[in-house]
C-alpha cells in the first residue's frame, strides 16, 4: 500500500482547473491509497480535520509546529480533546527548529512536551519535526515521550547517530523527496540502514518536491518517485517497500489501520 505519510493538503496552491478534489483523485490514480493531512497550529485545525472528513483516503493530525509557537500554544488538555476526533490519528507535527528560530527555543521546548505529554494520554504517536536540534529532540522524547506509543521523525535530514538513537526509543523515521537531491549523499546513506520495519515515507507536500518535479509544487502524487528511488536505494523490490512502509504506518498510525 502506496501512502503518503505527511503532507499539508489544506496549503497546496492549484494551476487554472485544478482544485483539491482533482489532487487527491491524481493521487489515487497513481496508487496512493491513504494521505495523513498535518495540523501545523492551533488555528489550522479545523482546516484539516474537515479535509479528512471530506476524503474517504484522507487522515489528519492536529498540532502547533515549532515554527508557529508565536500564534499559540495548544495546552495537554486542548490536544487530548482534538485527538478523539474520528479522523485524527497523531499530534503534531510538533518537535524543534534552532535553524530558523533559535531564539523560540525556549518556547519550542515548552510546547514539545506539551505534545509529548498529550499523545501519552491520548495512546498516540507524536509526529516530530526536527532540525539543528539532535540531543534537546532525543533528550524530550527520552524524558517526557511515551516510547511505547512513539512516533515519527519526518522529513528526516540529521546523521545515522540520531537516527539510530530513535530508533532504539521506538520511533519511525519518514524519508520525504529530499533524498532524491543531488546534494543529499549523507541522507541517502542513513536511508539505506534504516531498518525497512522502521520506514516511512512522504512528500511533505506542498513542499520539497522529488526529482524530476523538484522547483515544482509538490503533490501526494509524487510520493510515488520517493517510494520508487527508496526502493531502489535499498536494493529492494517497489512492491515489497510498500509492504513495509504500509504496515508500519497502520502500526503506527493505529488509528488508521
Amino acid at each position: 500500500m502506496l501512502i503518503d505519510s505527511h503532507c499539508h493538503l489544506d496549503r497546496l496552491k492549484y494551476k487554472d482547473g485544478e482544485n483539491l478534489d482533482s489532487t487527491v483523485q491524481f493521487a489515487l490514480d497513481r496508487g496512493v491509497e491513504k494521505m495523513l493531512c498535518v495540523g501545523i497550529s492551533t488555528e489550522n485545525r479545523e482546516a484539516v480535520t474537515d479535509i479528512a472528513d471530506r476524503y474517504e483516503q484522507v487522515y489528519a493530525s492536529v498540532g502547533v509546529h515549532p515554527l508557529d509557537v508565536e500564534t499559540g500554544l495548544a495546552t495537554v488538555e486542548d490536544l487530548v480533546a482534538w485527538s478523539t476526533h474520528k479522523k485524527v490519528v497523531a499530534l503534531g507535527e510538533t518537535g524543534l527548529d534552532y535553524y530558523y528560530s533559535v531564539e523560540q527555543k525556549s518556547l519550542q521546548q515548552e510546547s514539545f512536551v506539551l505534545h509529548l505529554e498529550a499523545a501519552a494520554k491520548a495512546e498516540l504517536p507524536v509526529i516530530v519535526h526536527t532540525r539543528d536540534a539532535r540531543e534537546d529532540t532525543l533528550d524530550l522524547i527520552r524524558n517526557h515521550g511515551d516510547l511505547e506509543q512513539a512516533g515519527v521523525l519526518h522529513c528526516f535530514t540529521e546523521n545515522w547517530d540520531m537516527a539510530s538513537k530513535a530508533l532504539d526509543m521506538n520511533y519511525y523515521i519518514s524519508i520525504s523527496g529530499i533524498v532524491t537531491f543531488r546534494n543529499a549523499d549523507e541522507l541517502r546513506d542513513v536511508c539505506k540502514n534504516i531498518p525497512l520495519e522502521r520506514l516511512l515515507v512522504e512528500t511533505d507536500s506542498p513542499y520539497l518536491a522529488p526529482v524530476p518535479y523538484r522547483g515544482k509544487p509538490n503533490q501526494p502524487a509524487y510520493v510515488r518517485e520517493v517510494a520508487e528511488f527508496i526502493a531502489d536505494l535499498k536494493g529492494v523490490s517497489y512492491e515489497d517497500l510498500l509492504h513495509a512502509t504500509g504496515s508500519n504506518f497502520h502500526r503506527l498510525f493505529h488509528k488508521a489501520a
